[in-house]
């Protein structure tokens, strides 16, 4: 893997480097060919915290995860939690359907049956989808979908945009302002 270890607001020493390196180089563990992507790591210091984010684009899947702690070097032990997680729970989804060769399943490293199967974060992790909502989307602005958002106290809000007719999603974003999804 490459490494893209960029800082904000904090200078990127050679030991912090090669903790970034040391741990998220773990990972290959997980793949049967190491990936050849380059791994983006952002670094960054606001308000007294410390923020990871990392991404490693694959062919067949996009690996991202982001942690803010107090302490920079549990931020980046929190991320690569959340990384192996998601690596565990798509390789178990994807072991549970019928592929072809060449799909995503074959990019994982073949690791014991039994540590998926007893593994309880495979069944925390399952998709379980308890409620179904209908309605109908009403054309509007995107201004006019951030109102409803913030009325109802929902963190985003499905609309049909006005002017293009289009299915679009306005949301609010961590830093307080908003995000508008549109399709290509």
């Amino acid at each position: 893997m490459k490494f893209n270890i960029r800082g904000e607001n904090l200078t990127v020493t050679n030991a912090i480097g090669e903790y970034v390196e040391k741990k998220i180089g773990k990972l290959e563990k997980y793949f049967q060919e190491a990936p050849t992507s380059e791994v983006h790591v952002n670094l960054s210091v606001y308000n007294g915290q410390q923020r990871i984010e990392v991404t490693i684009p694959m062919q067949d899947l996009l690996l991202r995860a982001e942690e803010k702690h107090q302490d920079l070097y549990a931020a980046i032990d929190l991320v690569i939690d959340k990384l192996e997680r998601q690596i565990r729970k798509y390789k178990t989804k994807v072991n549970r359907k019928v592929r072809q060769s060449g799909s995503p399943k074959y990019v994982f490293a073949e690791m014991e049956r039994d540590f998926f199967v007893n593994n309880e974060e495979v069944e925390e992790d399952s998709l379980d989808i308890v409620r179904t909502k209908r309605f109908d989307l009403k054309p509007m602005d995107s201004e006019e979908a951030a109102l409803q958002m913030d009325m109802l106290g929902h963190s985003f809000f499905v609309f049909r945009n006005a002017e293009t007719g289009d299915t679009n999603v306005v949301y609010r974003r961590n830093d307080g302002r908003y995000g508008l999804i549109e399709p290509n």
